[in-house]
């Protein structure tokens, strides 16, 4: 068994576990944030995508006793403002219909998170590749790339900002 500690969505957390449990499994199962999907256990998928100190990882490639000392944010706990109802990736998926199935969507909102964040350029290769990492088994890419750009806009929304120009093209 291991003692872990995380700052999980921003709250201290101290359990034992199985010195074997995954993230992911840690995350679901012992705390209830079902949010991050269990998809191909092989890390092939992204379902299963979170940030682990500001990094986007795949949780089910981290073991929960690896994590510990570390601050972990999950799709539930993503909103950057107490007052918004969802953050701006969030929003952004939801007005540009960028989830089918939604499997695939927590995932995908926490690696283009993680991506804008880093104030990236917004064409079409740039957004692929952050997110090649990540599959969509409905084929639903062209408005998730849409939730991107539209998401960088919300985000970055001062004029002659790079982000807000590239996305504006």
């Amino acid at each position: 068994m291991a003692e872990i500690q995380l700052r999980v969505n921003g709250v201290d957390v101290k359990r034992e576990v199985p010195d074997q449990t995954l993230l992911v499994e840690f995350l679901r199962e012992t705390l209830r944030l079902t949010g991050t999907h269990v998809g191909c256990d092989t890390s092939q998928c992204g379902a299963c995508t979170v940030h682990l100190d500001g990094a986007s990882v795949k949780s089910c490639t981290v073991l929960a006793a690896q994590a510990s000392g570390g601050t972990v944010t999950t799709v539930e706990g993503l909103r950057d403002n107490e007052s918004a109802p969802l953050h701006p990736v969030q929003n952004a998926f939801v007005q540009c219909h960028g989830l089918q199935c939604g499997f695939c969507t927590p995932g995908m909102i926490m690696a283009s998170s993680y991506y804008l964040r880093q104030q990236p350029s917004l064409d079409e290769e740039s957004i692929c590749h952050a997110l090649e990492g990540n599959i969509c088994r409905c084929t639903g890419y062209v408005n998730i790339i849409e939730a991107v750009r539209h998401a960088a806009r919300e985000m970055y929304p001062s004029p002659g900002d790079a982000a807000t120009e590239e996305a504006t093209r």
